[in-house]
């Protein structure tokens, strides 16, 4: 493990959640700021925007159960809902009232299931804003990778954990920008966090949240049609998963949409435009 991603494991903390550990940091001062990470890595995907956030706000950023540094348990159902429920819980053990957010990828649908509860019940802790990053909010034009899509069928169970480091990099590379394509640095970052507590035994099992995305469509919908709460899309346009094309749907489904376009950028906005994200971010979150 490089470094860097030691001292990120090393400079965290552990809660329990369900019988299990779930990683977490938590740095900074100002308003709360939860980080909700995406699939298949973990919080470190913030890493290159951490230090600027933590200058303005109170950043708490966990590993969801099946990736990163938290546990990995095999025999486990993994859902979106159950994701949610440990970031609910984790805001309410931090003590944390009222929360802006910033999800990416799987953490979008999160996000989603959190202000559709908040619907139905307005005791949960308030959230004031959401900035999303390309992530797969509406399913009928979400565009999954091969690789994805055979993970996430019963061939998954077999083939998961026997797909071969050289694969991952193609599947990830493949959803950067023309430019911004990962460095040998991040792949090799990419496959330790995969392959931490044996996650390559589970890595196929939490990639399902895609079906639940159809599953629960109009339920996680509503918010965004509703607008709830304040929200900002900031699209990396490139990314074949995720990219302009859903923008295009965000514009269509929200009421006055708030879009913020980056030019070649990819699926991984917060590492292949740090700057360019966070200004986006910051400046909706202050109101600037």
């Amino acid at each position: 493990m490089r470094a860097e991603l030691e001292h990120w494991l090393t400079a965290g903390k552990f809660f329990p959640f369900s019988g299990y550990r779930v990683f977490y940091r938590r740095s900074g001062r100002g308003p709360a700021l939860l980080l909700i990470h995406g699939y298949p890595f973990n919080s470190f995907d913030w890493h290159r925007i951490w230090f600027r956030l933590t200058e303005r706000y109170d950043v708490l950023a966990p590993d969801m159960l099946g990736m990163g540094f938290s546990d990995k348990p095999l025999r486990h159902h993994y859902s979106v809902l159950e994701h949610a429920d440990m970031h609910e819980a984790l805001l309410r053990a931090q003590g944390v009232e009222e929360v802006l957010i910033l999800a990416h990828d799987l953490g979008v649908s999160v996000v989603q299931e959190m202000l559709a509860r908040r619907i139905t019940d307005p005791a949960l802790p308030r959230i004031r804003a959401v900035a999303f990053l390309n992530g797969g909010l509406f399913p009928e034009v979400y565009r999954p990778r091969l690789v994805q899509r055979v993970l996430s069928s019963p061939a998954g169970d077999v083939l998961g954990p026997l797909l071969p480091p050289p694969l991952l990099r193609l599947a990830v590379r493949e959803v950067f920008g023309p430019d911004t394509k990962p460095s040998a640095a991040d792949m090799r970052d990419f496959l330790d966090i995969v392959e931490y507590n044996h996650g390559r035994w589970v890595n196929h099992k939490v990639g399902r949240f895609t079906l639940e995305r159809v599953r629960y469509r109009e339920r996680w919908v509503e918010p965004l049609a509703k607008a709830v709460v304040p929200l900002r899309f900031i699209n990396g346009a490139v990314d074949p998963n995720s990219g302009a094309h859903m923008a295009a749907r965000y514009r269509e489904v929200v009421p006055d949409p708030d879009v913020v376009s980056l030019d070649r950028i990819g699926h991984w906005p917060q590492l292949e435009a740090p700057e360019a994200t966070f200004e986006a971010a910051d400046a909706f979150f202050t109101g600037r």
